[in-house]
């Protein structure tokens, strides 16, 4: 990617919080409607398959986008396809609310997760322009931090609103447009998008395999947490109400330790750092079984869970920046773009059916997961 010109200081600032706004839209839109959506159709009789089938079609959307966002941005530019992107969010969230067909339920998440890709891939890209090499991994923290506010916001909201009726869907619609507001204001300026680099897509994947394990990772259990996280703790005994705020404590967790994480990140090796991630979050996942049955062991657990887990992508995000550019930088991106669909379309799948075989199968499902790229981290010496 290509650096941004030198801009006067409060233009930066803007451009900044423009980036901020842009990922935490994203979140916000795919954190209210991932729970949102399972609630609504497990109340319509529907199984944890079914449910699992069509957040599935979220990453179909993202698989779609994936291959057309470098046409998409070259015809429209970077910000009027954020504000096309939020404009669609919102108008799909209202669409939510008012259809009553399932099988339209299941076209609207694929148009969902088509704008929820837009805003993540431009934010990223974004947010790297904006970067420095001394500072890199403290700007992808509070990357990621932002996307993590997002995130929790959606349950936060749920817990307030509840989960029945149209308000939810109208008022993610809502902040969708108010952020389109911010992002349309003419002192905010976008970088300017570099075409991916041409080569097949498998050599983009061999240059970075473990950012690419850790996109799938953080995809597959980031969108099975988001469907099935408050299922599984009712199953458990939990009240709809409390249930719906475990991924908000999850994202608190997320938010405020991804700082000193990307302090650590600019002052240790990033490699070991990866590693030490993969092995909490694997072990806080094998906990979780337990640790559901009192609620300040649930909280304590899930926040540093949170926190480490969302550090493996913090990190990973930082390793691919400070190693590559240009082309090669952004041609990486679009392969984290489609395999970030390909482990969302897995996950939700996988842990669904895992979800009916036992009771703690989405526990199990995310230890496997965390495990596995753990064994990948340390096998790998490249990123």
């Amino acid at each position: 990617m290509s650096s941004l010109p030198t801009r006067a200081p409060r233009a930066d600032i803007l451009s900044r919080a423009a980036v901020i706004l842009t990922a935490m839209m994203f979140g916000l839109t795919y954190s209210l409607s991932a729970p949102l959506i399972a609630f609504d159709l497990a109340q319509r009789g529907l199984s944890d398959a079914v449910i699992g089938a069509n957040a599935a079609m979220h990453a179909v959307g993202v698989l779609i986008t994936a291959v057309l966002l470098p046409r998409l941005v070259a015809r429209l530019g970077p910000r009027r396809l954020i504000l096309a992107s939020l404009a669609a969010s919102a108008a799909v969230l209202v669409a939510f609310s008012q259809v009553s067909a399932i099988w339209l339920w299941f076209v609207l998440r694929v148009l969902l997760g088509m704008s929820a890709e837009a805003l993540f891939v431009l934010s990223e890209t974004w947010i790297n322009a904006l970067s420095t090499e001394d500072t890199r991994a403290r700007s992808m923290a509070i990357y990621t931090a932002a996307l993590s506010i997002g995130l929790a916001l959606g349950p936060w909201i749920l817990s307030l609103l509840g989960t029945h009726g149209p308000m939810p869907y109208l008022v993610g619609a809502g902040l969708a447009l108010a952020a389109g507001v911010f992002i349309l204001a003419p002192f905010v300026s976008a970088p300017a998008y570099e075409k991916p680099s041409v080569g097949n897509p498998l050599r983009f994947a061999a240059m970075a395999p473990v950012a690419i394990a850790a996109t799938v990772l953080n995809a597959a259990v980031e969108t099975a947490g988001l469907s099935f996280l408050a299922l599984y703790a009712i199953n458990l005994g939990w009240a709809e109400a409390q249930a719906t705020q475990l991924m908000t404590v999850m994202m608190v967790g997320a938010i405020l330790l991804q700082l000193p994480i990307g302090w650590l990140g600019d002052t240790f090796d990033r490699r070991t750092l990866v590693i030490g991630c993969g092995v909490i979050a694997t072990a806080g996942a094998a906990l979780w079984p337990l640790a559901l049955l009192n609620p300040i062991a649930t909280y304590a657990l899930l926040f540093v869970w949170g926190g480490a887990f969302v550090g493996i992508y913090t990190l990973t995000l930082t390793i691919v920046g400070s190693r590559f550019s240009g082309g090669n930088l952004v041609g990486i991106y679009a392969v984290m773009g489609l395999t970030w669909g390909g482990g969302a379309l897995v996950g939700p799948l996988a842990a669904g059916f895992a979800m009916q075989g036992t009771t703690h199968g989405l526990a199990w499902f995310a230890v496997a997961a965390c495990g596995l790229f753990t064994l990948v981290a340390v096998l790998r010496r490249s990123a």
